[in-house]
């Protein structure tokens, strides 16, 4: 094939009529791709390249078809490299050498060394393809107005901001506020009384938008059923009313009154999804220098002592290598994570509507950088009011498209850091969900006796008699070793009962996918499968078959979607803190419940003296940033804790439990309870090894049935339950951190934000995610150099790196400063010895002197052991540190 493929855009209709040569170099293109097998479906079937939306190299068609769409539409813009046809090298484009303005255009990039670093965003952001030679189109023209206005300062003499950088400084500022447009315009025009009168300053923010406007990244509007049985996209975008439930498209929108009323002929859709697609983002973290090498981060760290720190060092991770070797062999492909989770736009008061984003993240990046708001993209907007469950799949049907096109064509793109291009794919590696919508994304019900997706049918769960409720007590003993004590026990589980079965094991991805065709259970998208669906979950834990599984590699996966470990510790612990301290109407030990223990074995009494634990909690102090202040949950007179937040039960579960249970109960009660404490702590290491992880694995089990002989069979929910394969999914995928709900969630806090305009929320979000988008890219870019993520202080932390004593001690150099109003007051006996002793412990320089004490005290006793060193260090060193200078 020639290099020079400008016949694609050019000499298709000559003199009204359909060009024979044109028509010839079509021939060409389609014997082209018939001679790639991987690029044909069914032996005859390519994908058409035509201009229309819903063909533009994403549907297949016969090769006749695909010609008259050719004739008729011509080739998708920018199509230079066959790379959806079988092509794999990389064609220069020809230029055209129609050149703009000499005046213009040469003087912005005749010198690389001159340009700015706003110059250089623009670029970036561009994409290698900008040609700023090559006569503009009506796209491109966005990108040369921001050039120049990247050359023309503010007003005549200001040398520190030109149009451009201003604009998106203004624009950072708005959105790092969550500023309102109108604020935006009075700063605006507050800033033009200010200047000179023939600044370049923009004058609102319409004019701002306007200016900046090419830094932003695609969104689509889909519209959708008012049911949501369907999105008109695809095959079915032209359609006029729902092939399901027979609903109309649109509104009938009428004007005027009496005898003067007519429709309207603009068509308003009853509902409508916002779709923001994930390539072009993926592409841009390639565009920057920012970000193109930390993208390589996962396969260049190496894991030191055996200790897992990130997925590319867990099982899973190596397992899909093993499998995909092509696809792993680029380690700038990428790998995603997805999650999804609903909110409420108007509060708990307000208007009942659920509102559900789908968030995709990339797992390349460092752990400091990874599941960071600048890397988390809003992929689906899915629309309220209300919830989509199940049907969640309609939604997202664009972008499993779109991610079977990643995997198995990739997309052409530049990395700046090797200047080079390559062909990037991407591969979707899990979900991650609350316990509720994990049953919308997998297809598995998560409610009922049935609720544990690993268990499946395997479950050993069982209805209480007097409420009437779920119980999973007794369920753990089949996870203990065969000879393993507690399976002979039949006194303290259900009576007279011995286990002998063992766990089978988690299924494969082979053995569900077979369990489904089996079954035949249909993706909510077909026209029957509501009736067939509900009709086969009767009798499994199946209630559809998920979407995912149109992913090729999907059934390769060792885990596809995981358990929430943030919502389970919080459940725990809310469980275990109420029936603990007899909470009215939230304990698990009521009357009820010890009306039925008889049946089943018998428990001790909980009720405590919550009252001195309140008063303790009321009185902590944690260090800035570590918790909130829990002493504000704390209702000494209704003796309850009430708004406290997941990380809040997660700070107590972990550090606050055994000590706040110490002193109110008996060992054998409160061993159990500091297990599954510490258990928790051990889980959620920021690094893991997998012997720490197997011994986890093991010891899990025994702590659930230690908690099964303290507290009554009502106690337990699945919430209790799924602690026993948390240590099991952290051995296969990695560290907790990866995998749980908090970024998520805080993410979420900040696309609430963005509503600014209640009557249309979705339209609110994303314009306020699209200017957000862009101010976040912009602002690599704040620095002249080399574009760098901004550095973002924390609370109460101030740098002063301009500001270096070489004669101060290395524990006195991090500034600071103070929080709230200044105080004096002389320090105890206690507290003196408690700073002195944490200046010395943390001192650097000190260090060797330490190491010397801890020889000497090893020489005069040899059996110390470390503990016990450790001890004697607080309390010998600061008196022998004097001595020992002094000398």
């Amino acid at each position: 094939m020639e290099a020079d493929r400008e016949w694609m855009y050019e000499g298709r209709i000559v003199n009204g009529m359909f060009s024979n040569k044109w028509g010839d170099k079509v021939d060409e293109f389609v014997s082209f791709a018939l001679r790639h097998p991987e690029c044909v479906n069914g032996g005859t079937v390519i994908r058409c390249p035509c201009t229309l939306v819903k063909c533009q190299n994403k549907k297949f068609l016969n090769v006749e078809t695909v010609k008259v769409h050719l004739y008729k539409n011509g080739f998708v813009p920018d199509y230079y490299v066959w790379i959806y046809h079988g092509e794999k090298e990389v064609h220069q484009r020809c230029s055209r050498s129609v050149r703009v303005s000499v005046s213009e255009t040469d003087q912005m990039v005749s010198d690389n060394m001159n340009h700015t670093t706003y110059h250089r965003m623009v670029c970036d952001a561009a994409g290698p393809e900008f040609n700023p030679y090559e006569e503009p189109n009506a796209e491109a023209r966005n990108f040369y107005d921001m050039i120049r206005a990247g050359d023309k300062p503010v007003y005549e003499g200001n040398s520190k901001h030109t149009q451009l950088s201003a604009a998106v400084r203004m624009l950072e500022i708005k959105c790092r506020h969550r500023c309102s447009q109108a604020w935006f315009d009075d700063m605006s025009n507050f800033i033009q009384e200010l200047l000179p009168p023939d600044n370049l300053m923009p004058l609102d923010f319409y004019s701002t938008k306007k200016l900046v406007r090419g830094l932003g990244l695609p969104v689509q509007v889909i519209h959708c059923c008012v049911n949501n049985c369907m999105i008109y996209w695809g095959d079915d975008s032209d359609l006029n009313s729902c092939k399901k439930c027979g609903h109309a498209r649109y509104k009938q929108t009428v004007r005027g009154s009496g005898n003067r009323l007519h429709i309207r002929k603009l068509k308003v859709p009853y509902k409508k999804m916002h779709y923001f697609p994930i390539t072009p983002r993926l592409q841009r973290l390639y565009a920057s220098t920012a970000t193109a090498n930390e993208m390589r981060w996962h396969s260049e760290h190496h894991m030191e002592d055996g200790k897992m720190c990130h997925p590319s060092d867990a099982p899973t991770w190596k397992h899909f290598d093993g499998c995909f070797p092509d696809f792993s062999s680029e380690v700038r492909n990428v790998r995603l994570g997805l999650f999804a989770d609903g909110f409420q736009p108007f509060g708990q008061s307000g208007q009942q509507y659920s509102l559900w984003p789908v968030v995709v993240t990339p797992y390349n990046l460092p752990p400091d950088l990874y599941m960071k708001e600048e890397f988390m993209f809003l992929t689906v907007l899915v629309p309220g009011p209300t919830n989509p469950k199940g049907k969640i799949d309609v939604f997202l049907q664009p972008l499993i498209v779109e991610l079977k096109s990643l995997w198995g064509v990739g997309v052409q793109t530049y990395d700046i850091s090797k200047r080079q291009n390559f062909q990037m794919r991407a591969a979707l590696m899990w979900t991650i969900n609350d316990f509720p919508a994990y049953s919308m994304m997998s297809g598995w019900s998560t409610a009922g006796m049935l609720a544990c997706p690993h268990c499946m049918e395997d479950f050993d769960a069982f209805r209480l008699i007097k409420s009437g409720k779920q119980s999973w007590f007794d369920n753990h003993r089949k996870f203990l070793p065969i000879n393993h004590p507690y399976r002979r026990n039949t006194k303290d589980f259900i009576k007279n009962r011995k286990v002998t079965k063992q766990f089978p094991g988690v299924r494969s991805g082979d053995e569900i996918l077979q369990d489904l065709n089996n079954r035949g259970l249909r993706k909510v998208m077909d026209v029957d499968a509501e009736v067939v669906n509900a009709a086969i979950s009767k009798t499994c834990g199946w209630n559809k078959r998920s979407i995912f599984w149109d992913l090729p590699y999907w059934r390769e996966h060792l885990l596809r979607h995981n358990l929430d470990v943030m919502h389970i510790e919080k459940n725990v612990f809310d469980n275990i803190f109420n029936t603990v301290f007899n909470i009215p109407g939230k304990t698990k030990d009521t009357y009820k419940s010890r009306d039925e223990l008889n049946k089943y074995c018998r428990r001790p009494q909980f009720a405590q003296n919550l009252k001195d634990v309140l008063e303790w909690v009321k009185k902590l102090r944690f260090p800035d940033g570590y918790a909130s202040n829990l002493g504000r949950c704390v209702d000494a007179n209704k003796l309850k804790m009430f708004g406290m937040k997941s990380h809040d039960c997660h700070v107590f579960m972990q550090r606050l439990l055994p000590i706040a249970l110490r002193e109110f109960l008996p060992n054998r009660i409160w061993e159990p309870l500091t297990e599954i404490s510490l258990f928790f702590k051990q889980l959620t290491s920021s690094s893991l090894t997998d012997e720490e992880l197997r011994n986890l694995d093991e010891q899990i089990p025994v702590i659930l049935c230690n908690l099964e002989k303290i507290f009554p069979p009502s106690f337990f929910d699945s919430m209790e339950h799924l602690p026993v394969h948390l240590a099991y999914k952290a051995r296969i995928a990695g560290p907790v951190h990866y995998r749980w709900m908090y970024p998520p969630e805080r993410y979420l806090r900040k696309i609430k934000h963005k509503i600014m305009n209640k009557a249309q929320v979705e339209g609110s979000i994303s314009i306020g995610y699209i200017m957000d988008e862009a101010a976040k890219f912009a602002s690599f870019y704040f620095k002249e150099g080399d574009p760098t993520l901004p550095l973002k202080e924390k609370r109460n932390e101030v740098y002063l790196d301009d500001i270096v004593d070489d004669d101060m001690f290395e524990i006195f150099k991090p500034p600071g400063k103070a929080i709230g109003a200044e105080g004096k007051r002389y320090l105890a006996d206690n507290e003196y010895t408690a700073a002195h002793l944490y200046i010395l412990m943390n001192c650097p320089e000190v260090q060797p002197f330490i190491d010397v004490f801890i020889t000497e005290k090893r020489k005069q006793f040899p059996n110390l052991n470390d503990e016990v060193v450790n001890v004697v260090t607080e309390q010998e060193f600061p008196s022998w540190f004097e001595k020992y200078v002094c000398s």
